[in-house]
């Protein structure tokens, strides 16, 4: 074939490889949401409100509804800008055991720059409700830990109400700790390695996990921090998880990995940087039923944990 001829063509299917992608991408993106995708979306978006109080109403309106006992850890916060605040983390304690396997998720939203107030959908109220529907589903009256369930507040004024739960919880019991920040959009797991040498035993579970459930897993040796820093911090085993698409996951990995050469142009932000602590980070991020099958990943995580493969 001549070369011009093999150009053309080449062209020719690149186009069609293009189309056929944005209509596959359309199609998707007009199904229909799954039940369980469709109870993430509905919850989601009842958490978008003005203000973190409102936030936190809408929480324990819906664990009430769904019949999921929980209580109150109040902590007096706040920072330089905001001056004393008081904060309300929820905590919810399933099942029973010697020690404990806690799920940490911040539901607070930020308070943008101009003063206006982040719907606050991709950081965190896909967390929040990913780790909700794990623990859900998880088979606690066979499990050998409790799991103790902490949605955290005053995460954004700088991880707060972990820190304040954490100075008044029972360390000892501690066996492990999973926190999930960030995760509205995509299936592509990313973890951090920076979690000090307690954590070891839990990342080679999540390796492994991510092995035997065939899932596309990114670790950073450096990772954005979150509430994983405070436990870190306390010597105490702990992993932060997220979820992005592929791209955007490996694009994240370069910016804060890659060092000065890491082969982004300059000045590109990823994808999720575009979008949290902005006025983008809105429900049309969401792909909840991504984040009913990340927690799907979450439950069988914490039963490796238990089980003690780790």
């Amino acid at each position: 074939m001549a070369i011009r001829q093999l150009l053309a063509s080449s062209a020719a299917l690149a186009l069609g490889a293009v189309m056929a992608s944005a209509a596959m991408a359309q199609s998707t993106e007009q199904a229909p949401l799954s039940p369980r995708g469709q109870s993430i979306h509905d919850a989601a978006a009842a958490l978008v409100k003005s203000n973190n109080t409102e936030r936190l109403d809408v929480l324990k309106a819906q664990l009430e509804a769904a019949g999921v006992p929980y209580t109150l850890h109040a902590f007096e916060g706040g920072n330089r800008q905001t001056g004393p605040m008081s904060g309300n983390n929820i905590v919810i304690t399933l099942g029973e055991g010697e020690k404990d396997i806690v799920l940490l998720a911040h539901y607070d939203a930020a308070v943008l720059r101009d003063g206006a107030f982040s719907h606050g959908v991709v950081d965190n109220a896909g967390g929040t409700l990913a780790v909700i529907a794990a623990a859900k589903a998880l088979p606690v009256s066979t499990m050998k830990h409790r799991v103790v369930v902490v949605l955290t507040d005053q995460e954004e004024l700088g991880l707060i109400g972990a820190r304040k739960w954490l100075e008044q919880a029972d360390k000892s019991r501690i066996a492990a700790a999973v926190n999930v920040d960030v995760a509205a959009y995509g299936t592509t797991v990313m973890f951090g390695l920076n979690n000090g040498p307690a954590s070891a035993g839990l990342v080679r579970t999540l390796r492994t996990h991510c092995a035997d459930t065939n899932t596309d897993c990114v670790a950073f040796p450096v990772y954005p921090p979150s509430e994983d820093r405070v436990f870190t911090a306390a010597g105490l085993p702990v992993l932060s998880l997220g979820i992005q698409n592929p791209i955007g996951a490996r694009q994240m990995w370069l910016a804060f990995n890659g060092g000065q050469d890491n082969g982004l142009r300059e000045g590109f932000v990823p994808d999720v940087f575009q979008n949290i602590h902005t006025h983008e980070d809105k429900m049309d991020k969401l792909k909840a039923d991504d984040v009913a099958a990340f927690a799907d990943f979450v439950t069988q995580l914490v039963v490796k944990i238990d089980n003690g493969q780790h």
